[in-house]
């Protein structure tokens, strides 16, 4: 009988497209790992490949219906109209839901990854504080060298807030999801303590050099007086000897 037949068809159908969204719409997913994140991605856009290759099955069991109703007598029509309109509406539904979590899982993987990016960056940054601060511990030289690497420690502290913005959007959005949660909180507690221990140390060294560059200008000044009284001496004492003034004719500057 061609109607059991094609209601055969559309129940067959019907169990797919129940089990599919069983499957991949309606269980829970907890991704906690990169490895499960993406394993998701995968099995959604192969489900999303999968439920669209059903197209031609939907395609003909739609053209057989039709055909059937187009020569069997109109009491057959209404139950198999409504089955095949029930058919294609939940066959629609589910390409649909599938290709907008596929879509979506996507976009969280990209989110993770734009957020390891940004990690890499700034921690980067980092690597190049710590150098910076352990070629300014012990600065040889003047005022001038001393004040050098104070400018250049400050240029580099200048750092613009936006990738560390980013990181914290990025964080909050998974997070929210509560995708990655676990691993992102502790990139995130690993690279703030970091960031906050780097900065205090380059505040100390940056009044440590502060420092130094006003001990150095005070050493300098003290050196220049000296040189300006040796000088004023030598030039005296040089008078002397021409004049041939001894020791004995000037007692108050023996």
């Amino acid at each position: 009988d061609k109607t059991v037949s094609l209601r055969k068809d559309l129940s067959e159908m019907h169990e797919w497209i129940t089990q599919a969204e069983e499957e991949y719409l309606e269980r829970d997913f907890e991704y906690k790992t990169p490895d499960e994140l993406q394993k998701a991605v995968e099995e959604l856009k192969r489900a999303k490949e999968e439920a669209l290759q059903k197209e031609v099955k939907v395609k003909l069991i739609t053209d057989s219906v039709n055909n059937f109703i187009a020569k069997a007598p109109p009491a057959a029509h209404e139950a198999l109209k409504k089955e095949l309109e029930v058919l294609i509406t939940s066959y629609q539904q589910l390409c649909s839901r599938l290709n907008g979590k596929w879509k979506t899982l996507e976009e969280v993987w990209a989110c993770w990854h734009e957020l390891l990016s940004y990690l890499d960056a700034e921690n980067k940054w980092l690597n190049e504080i710590e150098l910076k601060l352990k070629a300014t511990e012990n600065v040889q030289g003047g005022a001038e060298e001393i004040s050098e690497s104070l400018d250049s420690l400050e240029r580099l502290m200048r750092h613009p807030e936006d990738n560390r913005n980013q990181i914290r959007e990025l964080a909050q959005t998974l997070t929210d999801g509560g995708i990655l949660d676990e691993l992102i909180n502790e990139k995130l507690e690993k690279f703030n303590t970091r960031w906050e221990e780097l900065e205090q140390e380059a505040v100390r060294r940056q009044k440590s050099l502060e420092q130094s560059i006003q001990s150095a200008q005070e050493t300098d000044k003290t050196l220049r007086l000296i040189q300006e009284s040796l000088a004023a001496i030598d030039k005296q004492l040089a008078a002397y000897t021409a004049d041939r003034v001894d020791a004995a004719q000037v007692p108050q500057e023996a």
